[in-house]
């Protein structure tokens, strides 16, 4: 489906597209949610009404990679190294489904608070 969609937290929005994948066609069948947003090193995540199997899991991400976690049912947005990165790397808790990326600069979501709510809504229905 490769649609777009629109994440926003407090003073942050911003645009992401999606890969062709089944995690992507799931998830934007489920949209639109929001959560809670938590941190982790440079990553927000937050849980999503989804539970779905890893797709293509990978264990290293890159900066503006969107990714679902299976273990946690978390929608993910990498925009820096994590706790468990070693040297320039962005590693995740474990692997995950990257099923989109951040369009411009990720580094927009240092900005975000932890607990604030996170909304992610479709942006274009192609």
């Amino acid at each position: 489906m490769q649609g777009q969609v629109r994440i926003r937290t407090g003073q942050i929005e911003a645009l992401a597209e999606l890969n062709d994948t089944a995690t992507e066609r799931e998830a934007w069948k489920a949209l639109p949610f929001q959560g809670s947003v938590n941190l982790w090193g440079d990553e927000v995540y937050f849980r999503i009404p989804l539970s779905l199997d890893l797709e293509h899991g990978q264990e290293l991400v890159g900066a503006g990679d969107l990714g679902y976690w299976p273990e946690g049912n978390a929608f993910c947005i990498f925009f820096g190294r994590t706790p468990l990165s070693r040297g320039g790397e962005i590693r995740p808790a474990s692997a995950v489904t990257v099923f989109g990326r951040v369009s411009g600069d990720p580094a927009i979501f240092r900005l975000a608070i932890a607990g604030a709510v996170i909304h992610v809504e479709k942006a274009s229905e192609e």
